[in-house]
Formats: structure tokens, sequence, C-alpha cells
């Protein structure tokens, strides 16, 4: 019976993620984008501090959308070979329904060989929901970054993702051209 409700439960989840719509976002967003990032942090951002960083030419907000309800948001900026995660957070209620997950890979299917080829972020020591997160989405903690927080004595896990190896390191040509016929 309780495997059967589990079951169920990840069904309806993976139907809410595929519901999910992925878009910009956009000024009449805030404010549950703000209730969002209060329910979520200790150290929430500001409202000043949305919109500073959204003024730049680089930086990008997302929203994930349900049913005309602002489940989720990233902010991110774009770098000339990268691109790096300011802030990201999906509503509590509607976490490890696939909503995350969804907006994470939307990011992945950003990069490219030719460009951007990673994806990092900073994550903070006591936030180990997030960590275990990006873990499961891929991402490696690289260097653990010591008092680097302003509002706490508190350190940070820089954190990675990277196109595959395999990938990135692919030769054309075929494997008996290896071979010297002499």
């Amino acid at each position: 019976m309780e495997l059967k409700k589990r079951k169920d439960d990840f069904s309806s989840n993976n139907s809410d993620a595929l519901r999910t719509q992925i878009r910009w976002l956009i000024r009449r967003d805030m404010d549950e984008v703000l209730a969002i990032e209060r329910a979520s942090f200790e150290f929430p951002w500001t409202e000043d501090e949305f919109l500073a960083c959204l003024r730049q030419r680089n930086c990008i907000g997302t929203v994930a959308e349900l049913d005309h309800e602002i489940v989720g948001f990233m902010i991110y900026e774009l770098h000339q070979s990268m691109l790096k995660i300011l802030n990201f957070s999906v509503a509590p209620h509607m976490r490890r329904q696939g909503v995350g997950r969804q907006m994470v890979q939307r990011l992945i299917d950003k990069l490219s060989q030719q460009r951007r080829r990673e994806i990092v972020l900073e994550v903070r020591e006591t936030n180990l929901e997030a960590q275990l997160f990006f873990k499961n989405c891929d991402f490696r903690a690289l260097q653990v970054l010591r008092n680097h927080y302003d509002d706490t004595c508190e350190d940070a896990y820089y954190m990675r993702y990277c196109l595959r190896a395999a990938d990135a390191d692919f030769q054309s040509g075929n494997r008996l051209s290896e071979f010297d016929a002499a």
C-alpha cells in the first residue's frame, strides 16, 4: 500500500513538472518571487537587490509557472564561457516535484561546445538541501570559499556543471586512422 502511494505521488509530481512553464521574469512577478525568496532563505535578497541585479546587461531572470502561479525562479549571469547562477529557489510546497530540475535542465540546454561550456554557483555550507539538489543535477563541488558571505562568517561551496568531457574531447576521424598501414 505504501509503495503504491509513493508511486502515485511520483506520477502526480511528474505531471506537475510537465505542466510547468519556464519563462522570462517580468516586473509583475516580483511579489511572488520575493515571497518564495523569503520563505526559502534566512538572509533573503531584497527587492532592490533583485532589481539592481536584473538591470545589468548580462543578468537574466526566469520563473517557473504552474497554473498561473510562480513556483520557482532563477537569476543567472551570462559570461563569455560560462553561466553563473546567482539566485535560485523553488516554492517550499513544490519542492521535490521536478520543477527545480526542469529549470536547471533549461539552463544546461543553453550550453554549447562552441561557446558556454559550464554553469557555476555558490552554495552556503549550511544549505545541505541545495548542495544535494545540485549534486543530483551533476554539479560538483570544486572549492570551499572561506568566510564568503558578508552577513555571516559562513563558508560556501563553489559548484560547477560542465559539459561531458567525452563530448569536449571529441575529434573527427575514425578509429582505423590511428593505425599506420606502413
